[in-house]
């Protein structure tokens, strides 16, 4: 049980030798925690676009573009990293504006409503993420297998002739490579986004539970 839920239970009940709470001083304590919470969010999410930032700058070498060269996807990953970073600032600076909200939030109606609203923004960031990264996959793949050079070599055509039954094997593996590979974000996600948005639907609870 923590300090919020012990105070809680006192508040209606308290006896003289403890302090006497009011409805004000538990919002207080509600919404100290819930503006903490909606920073921390903010927080992390500058931490991953500096990661993801740095990653990609050491995987962009010139193998790297060179291939994309090869492939004809060099114009489609430029656009897409300008995309991607756009959006990401995007959502970088609703998770700001969440925060700077709830951080001059003064009624609990108020705060409830920011609350919900930043929960579905992570939730919509999260949904981003990992269909983006769906599609993107998907089409790198689908662009290679059609103009990889190794494809048009006349010397290596038969290395490639599979039947249907192999073609079909073979996208049903890279599908389950996908799956697993997007599930293990999701479970990232949910690790690192999950605890907050948990703590602060509970937080909305408890200002349900004051407001009646």
């Amino acid at each position: 049980m923590d300090g919020l839920e012990f105070l809680k239970q006192n508040w209606k009940k308290q006896e003289e030798n403890l302090p006497r709470l009011s409805y004000e001083d538990i919002y207080q304590m509600i919404w100290k925690r819930s503006s903490s919470i909606v920073k921390w969010i903010f927080v992390i999410s500058i931490v991953e676009l500096l990661l993801s930032t740095l990653l990609s700058i050491g995987l962009a070498d010139g193998n790297f573009w060179a291939d994309m060269e090869e492939i004809h996807l060099k114009n489609f990953t430029i656009g897409l990293y300008v995309v991607s970073y756009l959006i990401t600032f995007f959502f970088i600076y609703r998770f700001y504006r969440n925060y700077c909200k709830i951080s001059v939030t003064d009624d609990a109606a108020t705060l409830m409503k920011n609350i919900i609203k930043t929960r579905n923004t992570v939730k919509i960031y999260i949904a981003y993420v990992l269909i983006s990264e769906g599609v993107t996959a998907i089409i790198v793949a689908y662009f290679t297998l059609k103009n990889h050079t190794a494809l048009q070599d006349a010397e290596n055509v038969a290395k490639y002739n599979f039947e249907a039954l192999d073609w079909l094997k073979f996208i049903a593996a890279g599908l389950l490579l996908l799956g697993v590979f997007l599930l293990a974000l999701w479970l990232f996600y949910k690790l690192i986004y999950g605890i907050l948005l948990n703590r602060l639907k509970r937080n909305y609870k408890e200002l349900k539970k004051l407001e009646f």
